[in-house]
This record gives C-alpha cells, structure tokens and sequence, in this order.
C-alpha cells in the first residue's frame, strides 16, 4: 500500500469511527488500540514459558490432543 493510499485510508477509518454509535464495537477497537500500544506479550514471556506454549502447539499440529470431555472425566476419575 503506499503512502497515499494508506493515508487515505486512516481518513476514512477516522470518519467511520466517529459516526459509530455501536458500543461494543467501540470497546473492542479501543482495546485493540491499547493492547498495540502495550507491545507484543510474547515478548514479555520468559523462555520457559514461550517453549510449553510452542509445545502445546506443536501437540496440537501433530494430533496429540484429546477432547475436553474426556480431559474432565480422566481428572474426576483419578
């Protein structure tokens, strides 16, 4: 996109916003506002955390994963 049209585009997103009157819509954007302007939270994880997550990803790509249902039963049983 270039400079131009990016431009262009902010103005009407301005002008979209201001005529909103949809309040939850509003919450989310001003959310999504703060949160860009907190930084990414990956960042703030420490290195432990950062590899289970990526693990439990990786789990979840290879199919190692089990219905919630069943995770709640094997917790009650044990």
């Amino acid at each position: 996109m270039s400079t131009a049209e990016l431009e262009g585009t902010k103005l009407e997103l301005i002008g979209w916003i201001s005529n909103l009157s949809d309040e939850e819509l509003i919450k989310f954007l001003d959310s999504l506002r703060i949160s860009r302007e907190k930084g990414d939270w990956w960042e703030e994880l420490s290195l432990f955390q950062r590899k289970q997550i990526l693990a439990g990803i990786k789990d979840a790509d290879d199919g190692k994963i089990i219905d919630s249902k069943k995770f709640w039963e094997t917790l009650k049983d044990a």
